[in-house]
């Protein structure tokens, strides 16, 4: 019996849509997989791939994250959050939205779905699935991409989350662990990366009287990232893994609203996931 095929979207705020340009591929392509995760950003990736709605994510990158109501000033002063994870994952997507999810179609994908997600109190890693989340009611995906500080913790059923990058950055060892032969690893930075916790620490002193532990995980998630991609080389060493990732940012950064940037990284995401279909096609 053939093992499951599993890919991972690590997110990266707007650096996602390199992700976004790899799995439209994908769809356009009719590459399917048996388990997708999502962390942060990722987890929209995702969810527009499980519905199999190719180009909506760019649409979000490249049209709708430049609009005032995704991010900025006022936003963070009436809600604490400068990113309005509320208008992207409900104004917008739910069923009288702008660009609405395929909620039937993700419940009806067979592929399962995981989206990563911290908790504030505990600095546990929290995985979602498609039984936590129902028509118009993406509140997983709000999770996944609460960045610290830059928003407040979002709420799952009474309990406060953060991003998922804070426990899991890279779940590679949990894609094995759910049975995969395979895995596609899409990373939105170069993979020679060692990424530095510079920035972190500060978010960190930010949200430490109130969430100590959250705070401590997002203090060593540059480290665990770095152990994390060099897990992901050994797998690939071993034929068991392929990693996508830039050659270069294109200039695009999480926060950056820069649509030339953006759609570069989208066209090179999306001609980078002309490496998938060798891949798999070596599935034993």
């Amino acid at each position: 019996m053939k093992g499951k095929i599993g890919f991972i979207d690590v997110g990266g705020g707007l650096r996602g849509v390199y992700a976004a340009g790899v799995l439209d591929f994908c769809m356009d392509q009719g590459l399917s997989f048996d388990l997708g995760i999502g962390v942060s950003a990722g987890s929209a990736n995702l969810a527009s791939y499980a519905a199999a709605q190719p180009r909506r994510n760019l649409r979000f990158y490249t049209e709708y994250a430049l609009r005032k109501e995704y991010m900025g000033l006022e936003s963070f002063l009436l809600k604490r959050s400068f990113i309005d994870l509320d208008y992207f994952y409900g104004t917008l997507s739910n069923s009288g939205g702008e660009s609405p999810l395929d909620y039937p179609a993700l419940l009806k994908n067979p592929m399962d779905m995981i989206v990563v997600a911290t908790d504030a109190e505990t600095g546990c890693c929290r995985y979602f699935s498609k039984d936590d989340i129902q028509q118009d009611c993406y509140d997983i995906f709000k999770a996944s991409s609460a960045i610290p500080f830059v928003c407040k913790p979002y709420r799952v059923n009474g309990i406060a989350y953060y991003d998922g990058a804070l426990s899991d950055p890279v779940p590679v060892q949990k894609a094995f662990d759910m049975g995969c032969e395979k895995v596609v690893l899409i990373l939105t930075l170069p993979e020679d990366t060692v990424r530095q916790p510079d920035k972190d620490k500060r978010l960190a002193a930010r949200i430490r009287k109130k969430y100590p532990l959250a705070a401590k995980k997002l203090e060593g998630k540059a480290n665990l990232y770095n152990q994390s991609v060099s897990l992901a080389r050994q797998y690939a060493a071993q034929g068991k893994l392929l990693i996508v990732a830039p050659d270069s940012t294109c200039g695009a950064t999480t926060l950056k609203r820069n649509r030339d940037a953006l759609l570069q990284l989208y066209q090179k995401g999306y001609r980078d996931g002309e490496k998938i279909p060798a891949f798999l096609s070596e599935r034993s």
